[in-house]
């Protein structure tokens, strides 16, 4: 389980602008599963598009956590620019303008997002000429880098936007529970002995809290309070995990895959958050150790692939 809390006050910083415990930039950070009914009025009808998107920014070493709510400010802000235009519904389009924006709000080097749209069709049937209604699924996907924060940035976006803070509300507290993965990958002849208790042991403790299928009422009050002793995001569940596996899988080859992914359920939004890192033991290795140079994100494929 992972605890959530924010302390509320008149500080400019937030706790996502903080330096996180541990220096790891992440894969991606973003949310996934947002639902959103799309309506088009183009030539005088009106088309409904049921779409499903996936928003990810990548994050640096400096930066604690992205900022979720913005996902959704964007989203909605995107898409009501589509609505807007007389133009045809592009799914890759819709893409285009959410990564790009996401992109901006977020200050990401790079921004993620997929699309997948369904939509009902109307046709007659071969012979009888009987009206039938098909779904079919419009696919989208965009990443936007550097070129787009030029562009964004000459348009009047800054990247540095100061978010307000509520002041009628002290404390702003929910838990979320997380599921957390762990992949050790070892190229054929490895003989490391790699226990999946000790791949549990660490993906729970990245965690604010372990969580119990029967317990007493002392026990659930101890889960609460141990969780909300030390609120972890997802993306300090991920850096937690990317430190303990190098501590614990030290003596491995640098060649070694890792992969931290952590995704939590959350209780008071539609939809999930997530975040991942992966990449080679000895790269996170001097990456966690704070030594310069540039991050190396391997994916599982270009790891199998060079496997």
């Amino acid at each position: 389980m992972t605890a959530v809390s924010r302390l509320l006050t008149g500080s400019p910083t937030d706790v996502q602008a903080r330096r996180p415990a541990v220096h790891v930039s992440l894969s991606r950070v973003g949310v996934t599963g947002v639902r959103k009914v799309v309506r088009i009025r183009a030539n005088g009808s009106e088309q409904l598009f049921y779409a499903e998107l996936d928003c990810f920014v990548d994050l640096g070493p400096k930066q604690k956590g992205a900022h979720m709510s913005r996902f959704e400010e964007v989203i909605n802000e995107a898409i009501g620019q589509v609505v807007l235009s007389e133009s045809p519904f592009r799914a890759e389009t819709l893409a285009q303008h959410i990564a790009e924006l996401v992109r901006a709000r977020q200050g990401a080097e790079r921004a993620e997002v997929t699309i997948a749209a369904r939509y009902p069709e109307h046709k007659p049937a071969p012979v009888s000429g009987v009206q039938t209604q098909e779904i079919y699924t419009l696919h989208g996907r965009a990443v936007a880098c550097d070129r787009a924060r030029a562009r964004l940035s000459e348009d009047g976006f800054d990247g540095a936007e100061v978010e307000r803070i509520l002041r009628l509300v002290p404390v702003a507290t929910h838990n979320q529970r997380g599921i957390g993965t762990l992949h050790v990958g070892c190229v054929e002849g490895c003989n490391a002995e790699i226990e999946a208790a000790t791949l549990l042991r660490i993906v729970e403790s990245s965690m604010s809290s372990e969580i119990y299928e029967l317990m007493k009422r002392s026990d659930e009050a101890e889960v609460v309070e141990k969780a909300h002793r030390r609120p972890r995001f997802v993306e300090d569940c991920v850096r937690e995990m990317i430190r303990m596996a190098v501590e614990e899988f030290e003596s491995l080859d640098n060649d070694v895959f890792l992969c931290a992914r952590q995704r939590n359920l959350e209780t008071i939004h539609q939809h999930d958050v997530v975040a991942e890192r992966h990449g080679m033991l000895g790269d996170l290795a001097r990456e966690v150790a704070g030594e310069a140079g540039p991050a190396r994100h391997v994916t599982v494929r270009e790891w199998l692939d060079g496997a």
